[in-house]
């Protein structure tokens, strides 16, 4: 099948071009992905019965599925969405309340991990797996919360190794944006150009990653932020952590772990989701372009993201971060209602499908 847009020859069957993200129209009579083994076995395991979804944001609902047993099968249906020829139409996206779970599976995972790698620092003494502690200490909480950032992606549109892709890549180019920014205000540094620095070049690279028409919802900026947020977190706690242990403390490396690993969902991973959200919402269905920056719905949220990163690097006294509490609070709740935003999204667009449809 042949692209109308960049001539790009793709497989049959696939809905968007996989070179440029265009979205193939094919005739509703064809009953051939209804057919296809993906919706077999993707009708075979519901992610989330119907009737235990819900439409307001209640934690008992939620997360009540997180205690539950699941199968390895429930967790390969959640890992082959998300390819050109696994996402679904629209009109299958449920617009109602996700109930993630694998989050706290690979929290699990990386927990255990980390244990494994501690014990063999501390009580074999063995230099090896300090390189693996430094990783896996970092990188655990931040893709963790990343998890549930991509079981709330309603319109399963993003493939796992995508998501991997961004963490990685765009971690690494969002610190190398920001570190040219500091290197322009290397005389003026303070928690509000902090602020600004790290926001912006994070945003700078969402952009990048949502400049086709491929991701163009606001759940979808929502991840990709996460995502890019997820490896600047990543990486900027392996740098805290190495600097702590070429002090010569490894009770100084533990301290800067832990804190900073209990404090991430509500940092970089929460910020870089609300701007990348905020702006797939000024996007909409055109095309990436910086002067959507000045959008007044992007700005507001921009600003307040800035506010709350210039708050949290601010010094609190007292000997826990009770500020930084406070603030990962109330990231979250931006975060729940930037969800609900998402899902109100996914149902317009259904009804506004099904209207013209009538």
């Amino acid at each position: 099948m042949k692209c109308p847009e960049c001539v790009y020859v793709n497989p049959e069957g696939v809905k968007f071009c996989i070179n440029c993200g265009n979205k193939f129209f094919q005739d509703t009579n064809t009953n051939q992905d209804s057919n296809s083994l993906f919706y077999e076995f993707a009708h075979f395991v519901d992610l989330v019965p119907k009737q235990q979804r819900s439409i307001e944001p209640k934690f008992q609902n939620v997360f009540s599925r997180v205690f539950r047993k699941h199968s390895e099968l429930e967790a390969e249906r959640l890992f082959i969405v998300g390819t050109a020829l696994t996402t679904p139409k629209i009109e299958e996206v449920k617009e109602t309340w996700p109930k993630p779970w694998l989050f706290a599976r690979v929290f699990l995972i990386a927990l255990i991990s980390f244990l494994g790698l501690f014990l063999g620092v501390s009580l074999f003494k063995n230099i090896n797996f300090l390189p693996g502690l430094i990783i896996v200490g970092a990188f655990a909480v931040p893709f963790t919360t990343l998890i549930f950032f991509w079981e709330m992606n309603a319109p399963q549109n993003i493939a796992i190794y995508r998501i991997i892709y961004v963490v990685l890549v765009g971690g690494i180019l969002s610190m190398l944006v920001a570190v040219v920014f500091y290197d322009i205000l290397k005389h003026n540094i303070n928690p509000i150009t902090i602020g600004i620095v790290e926001e912006l070049a994070k945003v700078i690279t969402v952009i990048y990653f949502v400049r086709n028409i491929k991701y163009r919802y606001i759940l979808n900026g929502l991840l990709l932020g996460a995502a890019v947020g997820a490896g600047f977190a990543a990486f900027e706690t392996a740098g805290y952590a190495l600097r702590a242990l070429l002090s010569g403390s490894f009770h100084n490396l533990y301290t800067t772990i832990l804190l900073r690993s209990i404090l991430a969902p509500g940092g970089h991973v929460a910020w870089g989701a609300l701007t990348g959200a905020a702006f797939c919402m000024v996007q909409g269905n055109k095309k990436s372009d910086l002067n959507m920056l000045l959008k007044p719905k992007f700005v507001r949220i921009f600003i307040l993201v800035v506010l709350m990163h210039a708050l949290w690097d601010t010094p609190v006294s007292g000997i826990f971060p009770v500020g930084q509490i406070i603030l990962m609070l109330l990231s979250w709740f931006m975060v729940f209602r930037m969800i609900r935003s998402g899902l109100k999204e996914i149902g317009n667009k259904k009804w506004l499908l099904n209207k013209d449809v009538l």
